[in-house]
């Protein structure tokens, strides 16, 4: 069976990018233990991800590049905003060990809009959070092998992700 719009897909990967310097870092690993899964055509994933997978099978490799255009896009300098220190009171106090450089905080914008941002510095009066991708500006090196290809139910398919090994439980 070959991968296609609706099928779910089971896969190990090694993911390395390539920095603004030129370095190569490997930054994730799917293994046969806990491989990728995913609803192809409905995984949120880079489209250029999608379409170098297209009609691979079970036990087939594949060696790619997405570039940061085709993936996560540039770094946009605009997503990297100063937020008042207050926002992250609990109870009148600062949680110091969640308010550290580097760490990751789910946050939510004024419409409710959740997402992850990394905290860049912490000042006096604000912390300065960088909501970019991770990924975001860096081209993607995956190398992996296709481990199982199969139909989606019909269930997958209306809710649009994988059900069960290695997918959503409801």
């Amino acid at each position: 069976m070959k991968i296609e719009e609706n099928k779910v897909v089971s896969l190990t990967y090694e993911l390395r990018v390539t920095d603004e310097e030129g370095e190569d870092t490997l930054v994730e690993t799917a293994d046969e233990e806990n491989p990728m899964v995913f609803l192809f055509g409905v995984s949120g994933l880079p489209e250029k991800f999608e379409q170098e997978l297209e009609g691979k099978a079970a036990g087939d490799s594949f060696k790619f590049t997405v570039s940061s255009e085709d993936g996560y896009g540039d770094l946009d300098e605009s997503a990297v905003v100063p937020v008042p220190k207050n926002v992250f009171e609990v109870d009148g106090k600062i949680d110091e060990e969640m308010v550290q450089v580097g760490n990751y905080i789910p946050m939510s914008d004024n419409e409710g809009n959740h997402m992850q941002g990394r905290i860049v510095s912490v000042e006096s009066d604000h912390v300065l959070m960088d909501f970019n991708h991770p990924l975001a500006g860096m081209d993607m090196h995956f190398e992996g092998k296709v481990i199982d290809v199969r139909e989606a139910t019909q269930e997958e398919i209306a809710h649009g992700h994988v059900h069960g090994a290695g997918g959503h439980h409801h």
